[in-house]
């Protein structure tokens, strides 16, 4: 006769939204971890009996994926297959009085800085000694690093204020510490993040330290690659282009969000800038450092934005050939400052909005792929799927960029190997090629 006392916990934690929430999870299992606890991340298999689910709150369809997320481990929950339900995240932050009414099912809410109370619901410890140390949960060849935590920033859109607080940079030395251990367990490629990566330093430091940051982290024996994400243009320390063009392991590669290409939608947006200003910014970026891949996001539909300030941004993306492209439509979000004016653009309209920007886009990364062919890249071989190794470029972040695609019939790699390979082929988002 089995004795449920007797049966030791296993815990599932489900990750959804960006990978800060993704590192968010990895501290957490390593923390459950350092505690003895059986955990693992994502598991296929149906023997955990306490599941976590880290949400996201963005905008609305994260919202909704968050919530139905819930709702399912909630049902599993009632027929007994589960025995705990914990919920953490920018949902749970910002819902959390919400939620606790609707969905009672859920054994406790948690905000996005509350990791050492839900320890607590283990019996477990936050173990400061395991500051600096981090399970990844990626390939273990390329790992996310979150240099800092939340924002300061006023953009009228955008509710991550509202659920990760202030603007707090984690100090220098515990990130080269990080960057140490992640070398040691076979990490390659580190990719920087936060909220906003330019505004690093300001609070510890009382200047911009970005470039500081990259320099001591370029130093890290066994890091090759490092990539930089989310830098703000408004305030850009260009300092840091110095660094990237002086360091061969930190890559040619911005992921510089702009929103949009409107003087008046920028200031609509509280984004501090002009058209004029972003445009200055990219030309000054690609003189100093020639051969850097610029990505960038930009919204759709934000309240008050005319047909004429639309095509002011399809001129602006057509006009800058930017090497990498995401859009959104606009959600209109609860509590922001832009919740306060009509949200006047219909749905329909912001998304024809962005279908039509990305087709613009698709058109210049054809060719921008095409351009390529004949040429020869570092690859970091990623994965092997179907008949070829899959790998990335330094102009290429996981999930989001360019993939290259080596025919595994003719030719070998092993997966988080750098090779040589020359582009034989092209399409809108993915490069063929053989090694060299």
């Amino acid at each position: 006769m089995k004795t449920k006392g007797l049966k030791k916990d296993k815990v599932n934690v489900v990750t959804l939204g960006c990978s800060k929430n993704l590192v968010d999870s990895e501290v957490m299992i390593t923390q459950l971890r350092g505690n003895d606890i059986d955990v693992s991340h994502e598991s296929e298999k149906d023997d955990s009996n306490i599941i976590v689910v880290n949400t996201c709150g963005f905008i609305d369809n994260a919202k909704q994926e968050s919530i139905d997320t819930i709702l399912r481990y909630a049902d599993a929950k009632e027929e007994g297959l589960i025995e705990k339900l914990y919920v953490t995240g920018c949902l749970s932050q910002r819902y959390r009085d919400d939620l606790e009414k609707e969905i009672p099912q859920v054994d406790a809410f948690f905000g996005t800085m509350e990791l050492p109370l839900l320890l607590k619901k283990f019996k477990a410890d936050y173990k400061h000694e395991l500051v600096g140390e981090r399970i990844t949960t990626t390939a273990n060849h390329f790992a996310y690093m979150k240099i800092a935590e939340g924002c300061d920033r006023p953009c009228s859109f955008c509710a991550i204020p509202l659920m990760r607080g202030k603007h707090v940079s984690r100090p220098i030395e515990e990130l080269v510490k990080e960057a140490q251990n992640m070398a040691r367990n076979g990490t390659k490629e580190i990719l920087l993040i936060a909220q906003d990566s330019t505004y690093y330093g300001l609070d510890i430091y009382k200047k911009r330290n970005l470039a500081e940051l990259l320099r001591q982290l370029s130093d890290v024996e066994g890091i090759e690659w490092i990539r930089l994400h989310y830098a703000f243009p408004t305030g850009f320390p260009e300092d840091i282009l110095d660094v990237m063009a002086e360091r061969d392991n930190i890559c040619n590669y911005l992921d510089m969000p702009l929103q949009h290409g409107s003087t008046k939608m920028l200031k609509a947006m509280r984004r501090g800038t002009t058209r004029e200003k972003q445009e200055a910014l990219i030309e000054k970026i690609r003189e100093k450092v020639p051969n850097i891949a610029l990505r960038t996001t930009l919204i759709t539909g934000h309240p008050g934005e005319t047909e004429e300030d639309f095509q002011e941004l399809m001129d602006f993306v057509r006009n800058t050939r930017f090497d990498r492209l995401g859009v959104f439509p606009y959600s209109h979000e609860e509590n922001t400052h832009a919740f306060s004016f009509e949200d006047d653009v219909p749905d329909e309209i912001k998304q024809e909005r962005a279908d039509a920007v990305m087709e613009l886009q698709t058109q210049i990364s054809e060719e921008l792929n095409q351009a390529k062919i004949g040429k020869s890249f570092k690859v970091l071989v990623d994965r092997k799927e179907g008949g070829f190794f899959v790998g990335r470029t330094e102009h290429d972040s996981p999930e989001v960029d360019n993939e290259v695609l080596i025919d595994a019939t003719e030719s070998y790699a092993r997966i988080g190997d750098f090779v040589e390979v020359e582009i034989t082929d092209a399409t809108e988002f993915d490069l063929y090629g053989k090694l060299k």
